[in-house]
């Protein structure tokens, strides 16, 4: 396990030294495959995790079986933490889209470390806020940007989460499918292949297996807007 990795998480962010290995001792590690469930929406939660390694999608699934991605999470991320707090069921399917390694912690324990760690409590409470802007940001552009710009920004988050510079631009190893590309953006897997067709003509990105090459940024910025 990278400790440098775990550190980076909003519950471990603010602890010192001894206080991270206490904790990380407390926590119960699990490892899950592609394709894997961890919990699914409506189930009662009692525990967090954050990730070591590889990475969970948060997705919903209406009625009539259509599915959206709420958000890609990877190493140093943190997860599972509302349910913990207003003791409701959860509010998605946490799903591993590579191989994975986590890290859980259960209500009673965080409550421990709240209370011990003020702190902690600030960095959660960040996070939530961080959550809610990007929320009220992917609505209004579901409403105001239309599918290419809606793309070009997905590419430029996975990119500045997921990406590694390469000789010919950034390399950003998404693990998603075309379609879970399409639930991310929320429109057609048709319209946002279109959309990547394009900007692969326009010289822009390169196309790879569960990855893309960003090949100009600037354009993508630009066309995001």
């Amino acid at each position: 396990m990278d400790l440098d990795v775990v550190r980076r998480s909003p519950l471990l962010s603010p602890l010192d030294e001894q206080s991270v290995h206490d904790l990380v001792g407390l926590m119960t590690a699990s490892r899950m495959e592609r394709g894997d469930v961890l919990f699914r929406e409506g189930e009662q939660g009692d525990r967090l995790y954050v990730i070591t390694e590889g990475k969970i999608k948060l997705g919903r699934t209406s009625v009539d079986g259509r599915e959206n991605l709420l958000s890609i999470l990877g190493p140093g991320e943190m997860f599972g933490e509302l349910s913990l707090f207003d003791l409701g069921p959860r509010t998605a399917t946490a799903t591993a889209i590579a191989e994975t390694q986590l890290l859980a912690l259960g209500n009673d324990q965080l409550h421990d470390v709240i209370a011990r760690h003020p702190r902690v409590a600030m960095a959660l409470m960040a996070l939530l806020a961080g959550r809610l802007r990007r929320t009220n940001e992917n609505l209004a552009d579901l409403v105001f940007t239309d599918v290419p710009g809606r793309v070009a920004k997905a590419l430029l988050e996975l990119s500045s989460r997921f990406g590694r510079p390469v000789e010919e631009g950034v390399l950003v190893a998404h693990d998603l499918t075309q379609e879970e590309l399409a639930q991310l953006v929320g429109a057609s897997r048709e319209t946002v292949n279109k959309a990547l067709a394009d900007f692969a003509t326009r010289g822009w990105i390169r196309l790879e297996a569960r990855a893309v090459l960003l090949l100009d940024v600037e354009r993508l910025q630009r066309r995001a807007r």
